[in-house]
Formats: C-alpha cells, sequence, structure tokens
C-alpha cells in the first residue's frame, strides 16, 4: 500500500459531520494524545521498569499515522507530498547524513 493508498482508505473513517477547521483541530489534538502514549510506553521502559511494549508502540504508530493523515487531508495535500518534502528538506540540511556539526550549525 502506497501512502497516498493509506490516506485514502483512513479518510473512509474520517466522521463526515465535522467541519474542515473541526477536522483540522481533532487531528491536531489527536496527533498529540497519540504521540503521549507513545511517549508514557517509552517512559514505563526507561524510569519504572516496564518491559518494553513494542505491539502497543505499533498500535500507537498506526494512530499517529492516522491523525498526520487527517490533518493532511483537510490541508489538500497527499500524504506522499508531506514525506519527500521531509526528506528534501533532510537532504538539504544533513548533505551526506547525519553529523552532530551540521545538526550544531543548521539553517
Amino acid at each position: 500500500m502506497t501512502f497516498n493508498e493509506y490516506q485514502a482508505k483512513a479518510m473512509t473513517f474520517l466522521n463526515n459531520k465535522l467541519s474542515k477547521e473541526d477536522v483540522l483541530i481533532n487531528g491536531v489534538m489527536g496527533l498529540c494524545g497519540e504521540s503521549g502514549e507513545v511517549i508514557d510506553i517509552v517512559k514505563k521502559h526507561h524510569a519504572q521498569g516496564h518491559e518494553l511494549d513494542k505491539e502497543k508502540i505499533i498500535e500507537e504508530l498506526g494512530d499517529v499515522c492516522w491523525y498526520i493523515a487527517e490533518i493532511a487531508y483537510v490541508l489538500d495535500v497527499k500524504l506522499e507530498d508531506v514525506f519527500e518534502g521531509n526528506i528534501e528538506k533532510f537532504s538539504k540540511r544533513y548533505k551526506n547524513g547525519f553529523t552532530k556539526e551540521e545538526s550544531i550549525n543548521r539553517k
């Protein structure tokens, strides 16, 4: 499945009773909430001695993806364009892959 196919399928689960602004707000709040759930799993592993629950992280990452797709959808942008733009940004920032120096002196 391509990123754009994922986005199209994921948006079949969108609440079509929401306004465009409400979809954007829901997407941003959902993204923050699901990211927080990933953080909580890692925190419990790192600071509380829990086993790292990889399956739960994968599940939450799926939810993060859904909200990213929702935000991109309401902005009328395809996921592939978002991802390609991100790679272009990092390619300019780190010409030959990550270096500490380029990270410190990034533009």
